[in-house]
């Protein structure tokens, strides 16, 4: 099968992370707002690749006033860096449907590479007839290797957001002929 073009389907993706807040505890969050293009080869995976963009002010964890400090210059600085970018470089497979997607993720104006152990969940058609393909995709990165280095020492010692992002994606992608954005 030749290379086909799938536009992610943002109804029904979902970007989301965590980090250990205050050492013991976790926050949770997602960005609501983004898109990207997978070139997927059924036939021959590794021939396969994909490129996402992810608004930064569109983080969401649920709490207005850490959201604004996410998006502020101490963190993602939005309003100067508005996207992060994921541009995969390379594509292995890993074993049953497992995938190990290796590309350049791109935060504020540093780029670092980063591994996305993934699985291809399957190809279906949904009750309208539209064809979807489907992926789980996690990761971990040091926020530091970012510039995103704000911190503030607590009393009873450690720091009050941890170092390590843990980052979930939840893929659901359609054809690029297809609208690929109902249901």
């Amino acid at each position: 099968m030749a290379l086909q073009t799938w536009n992610i389907d943002t109804t029904h993706t979902g970007i989301h992370f965590s980090v250990r807040h205050m050492v013991v505890a976790k926050v949770r969050g997602s960005f609501q707002q983004f898109s990207g293009t997978l070139n997927l080869d059924e036939s021959n995976p590794t021939a396969s690749s994909v490129a996402v963009d992810i608004q930064t002010s569109s983080i969401n964890t649920g709490v207005a006033q850490r959201d604004n400090h996410l998006r502020s210059a101490d963190f993602f600085d939005a309003e100067k860096f508005p996207t992060m970018r994921f541009v995969s470089t390379k594509v292995e497979k890993a074993g049953g449907h497992g995938l190990r997607v290796t590309g350049n993720l791109t935060i504020r104006d540093i780029t670092r590479e980063v591994v996305l152990e993934t699985e291809q969940l399957g190809v279906a058609k949904d009750p309208w007839g539209n064809l979807k393909a489907a992926f789980e995709a996690k990761t971990s990165i040091d926020r530091r290797e970012f510039g995103l280095t704000w911190n503030q020492a607590l009393e009873a010692g450690g720091v009050l957001v941890g170092e390590r992002i843990d980052i979930t994606l939840e893929v659901q992608a359609a054809p690029a002929q297809a609208n690929g954005q109902a249901a």
